[in-house]
């Protein structure tokens, strides 16, 4: 009998001691996992804290990262149809003369009304995600702003002008007299001087940039424009009598950025007053990503057919003209989107930073040709093939852009577009 009570109370102990490790792993257990929620609490605080500072764009997508957005059958093989645009325009051109004429008649101080339409519908969606309220934001990380000022102005054009010199002048001497050199090199420079001030809202839509970062990038490079265009051109070329047409300048800037800007602005505050920003984001600004990719095939084919005799003609030296122009291109992208990455910039900056210095305004460099050289000018020739090559070369740098994102650490979350 006692050692059965011996027994008992061993197990009894045991019982005991059994649940305070029990009791005691179980308190430990729960510290543990309350630190840990509260520490994943903390982290996703911080994360939501960066999201809020960088989001520009003013648009809380964060929702729609990891919904899938079907690929539309012409941005899946947009590459293709870019090409079949090219030729098309060409065949307008050379068979159909009648379309080009037509539309050549709409034309004020060198911009082709079609053509400015057209932009304005590719630019208008982005417009839309403009939100004054984040621009306040954009003082907070100004590094993006500096990388494009010092690419456009203090670069581009003298690579242009040293890229575009060494093969006119070296490589293709055995194809071009030493006048045609200086011409061709000419127009080469003009597009250097000038960079993009419409057509960047596209590329920077289609790779997913930061639309109030990238009016901020447009709106003080255009005001650099103003004062810096004249002095570089005539310090590269030894030009004393420059002339900008202001018309082409001031129209250029008002209908392709202040115009879309406007009514993007007012559309948004209008339509968040009536139905609220979830509707806006999720619903409205969804209608209007499908016209930007038609809006470009048509005026791809427009442009193709106001030139297709230009190309036909002097095919060899369109090709001449090409090279330089697409090794500057790229060399632009790359030095203005890989300084972004070494100043550890977000993606969504950084590839308008790189989109802004590779393309060119070439309404402007087209209008500034004619009024010194003539129509029939070399120099206009030169700055014809900027406009022809500008379009592929570009949606070849979208398509870099948007395959190299993940290598950027600081990433904002964004709607999806499919492009290729």
């Amino acid at each position: 009998m006692n050692e059965n009570k011996v027994n008992k109370t061993d197990a009894d102990k045991n019982k005991v001691n059994e649940n305070k490790v029990n009791k005691t792993d179980a308190d430990k257990n729960r510290v543990n996992e309350n630190k840990v929620n509260k520490t994943d609490a903390d982290k996703n605080k911080v994360n939501r804290t960066d999201v809020d500072k960088n989001n520009l764009g003013g648009i809380d997508v964060s929702k729609n990262v990891n919904q899938k957005s079907g690929i539309g059958f012409f941005e899946k093989y947009l590459t293709v149809w870019v090409l079949i645009c090219m030729a098309v325009g060409i065949f307008i051109g050379q068979f159909l003369p009648l379309i080009p004429h037509t539309l050549g008649q709409f034309e004020y101080a060198h911009v082709s009304v079609p053509i400015a339409v057209l932009i304005w519908l590719m630019i208008y969606p982005m417009m839309l995600k403009v939100d004054f309220k984040s621009i306040r934001y954009v003082g907070e990380n100004p590094k993006g702003l500096y990388v494009t000022w010092t690419v456009n102005w203090l670069i581009k054009p003298f690579t242009m002008f040293v890229i575009a010199g060494f093969f006119f002048f070296v490589l293709f001497k055995p194809f071009l007299s030493p006048e045609l050199a200086q011409d061709y090199l000419t127009g080469a420079v003009l597009l250097g001087a000038a960079p993009c001030t419409a057509m960047v809202f596209v590329w920077s839509f289609l790779s997913r940039g930061n639309a109030t970062y990238t009016v901020m990038q447009v709106a003080t490079n255009d005001l650099i424009l103003l004062v810096a265009f004249v002095p570089i051109v005539a310090f590269l070329l030894g030009m004393n009598s420059v002339v900008i047409p202001w018309d082409t300048l001031i129209l250029s800037v008002g209908f392709f950025v202040v115009v879309p800007l406007v009514l993007g602005i007012l559309t948004r505050h209008i339509v968040i007053q009536r139905k609220g920003e979830t509707y806006f984001n999720e619903s409205f600004v969804p209608k209007w990503n499908h016209v930007t990719i038609p809006g470009l095939l048509l005026t791809l084919i427009i442009i193709f057919s106001f030139q297709g005799n230009v190309i036909l003609s002097n095919p060899i030296h369109i090709v001449l003209i090409a090279v330089p122009l697409v090794i500057q291109t790229f060399l632009i992208f790359f030095l203005a989107y890989g300084a972004c990455k070494i100043l550890r910039l977000p993606y969504d900056i950084a590839a308008p930073a790189g989109m802004i210095g590779a393309s060119n305004f070439f309404e402007l460099a087209v209008a500034v040709a004619i009024a010194l050289f003539g129509a029939s000018s070399p120099v206009v020739l030169a700055t014809i093939v900027g406009v022809l090559t500008e379009v592929p070369i570009m949606l070849i740098l979208v398509k870099i852009a948007l395959s190299t994102q993940s290598r950027f650490k600081e990433k904002i979350p964004s709607l999806r577009f499919g492009i290729f």
